[in-house]
């Protein structure tokens, strides 16, 4: 049987995994996905909403966003991240860039450490959606 690691790094490299960055923000999903008038979300604004949440439903992102949040004016260097979640450098960086790229986390460079401090009113924003969504008109 061959090694799943091996087997899903070959995949990757043969091109068959996405790599393009997630095409949403925060503030596009709740300009698109917002219900008015009563209305049911209709196929394309559902799927944008899916695809934020999916970005916030890993266990170790919502960790990650937890640390930065409660951090001094919610910014936190990652160099203070991979042992608290207890995941690998090359990981946290990963799940870092997807909260990012959600438009959740934004990121300032500073000498060889990354800071990542929360977008004000993007975790505000995603749970008045949830609950537009799941109150009925």
């Amino acid at each position: 049987m061959p090694n799943t690691s091996t087997a899903v790094n070959a995949y990757g490299m043969l091109g068959g995994m996405p790599t393009a960055p997630l095409p949403l923000l925060v503030d596009d999903v709740a300009a698109c996905c917002t219900p008015s008038n009563g209305e049911p979300l209709d196929a394309a604004s559902a799927e944008r909403l899916a695809a934020a949440l999916k970005v916030i439903a890993d266990p170790i992102r919502l960790r990650l966003l937890s640390l930065v949040a409660v951090h001094q004016d919610s910014e936190e260097c990652v160099c203070n991240l991979t042992e608290r979640v207890g995941v690998s450098q090359p990981t946290v960086s990963h799940h870092m860039k997807l909260l990012v790229d959600a438009g959740l986390l934004t990121r300032d460079q500073r000498g060889k450490w990354a800071y990542y401090r929360l977008v004000p009113g993007a975790l505000d924003t995603l749970g008045r959606l949830v609950s537009t969504v799941a109150q009925p008109a």
